[in-house]
């Protein structure tokens, strides 16, 4: 009897979690396509909080999450004008090496130092947007 209620327990907690998934999968999306980026501004937060991932497993995921969903935004701001290819090249090569090297950092990292220079690049980014 108690293995039954105790399935019925993890049957609905899965199913919760991916709920909790499939919403923060849309409201990522949304942000992506509105704004051109911020996914993981949104995704790494209800990673750790929502579906209680471990910051590094969190940080890894939205990158390999924010990889498809920024090609299709990029494919449909080119279709739409408004991707300045001068820039792209660059930015992208910069990325690139710059992804390779905060992956190799993430690894070396201790969870709480994740979090922290998450969170202090999330508050700069923010006070530089509301007050230049």
């Amino acid at each position: 009897m108690e293995n039954t209620k105790n399935g019925q327990k993890n049957q609905r907690n899965s199913k919760r979690l991916n709920l909790y998934a499939a919403l923060t999968g849309v409201i990522a999306g949304l942000i992506n396509g509105v704004f051109g980026g911020g996914g993981g501004m949104i995704v790494v937060p209800m990673l750790i909080m929502l579906l209680k991932c471990d910051p590094k497993k969190a940080h890894a995921t939205a990158i390999l999450i924010i990889l498809p969903l920024s090609l299709v935004s990029g494919l449909f701001y080119a279709l739409f004008g408004n991707l300045n290819f001068q820039v792209f090249i660059p930015v992208s090569i910069g990325v690139v090496l710059g992804g390779a090297v905060g992956a190799l950092l993430l690894s070396k990292l201790s969870n709480k130092w994740i979090i922290i220079i998450f969170s202090a690049v999330m508050a700069v980014a923010g006070a530089k947007m509301l007050f230049f």
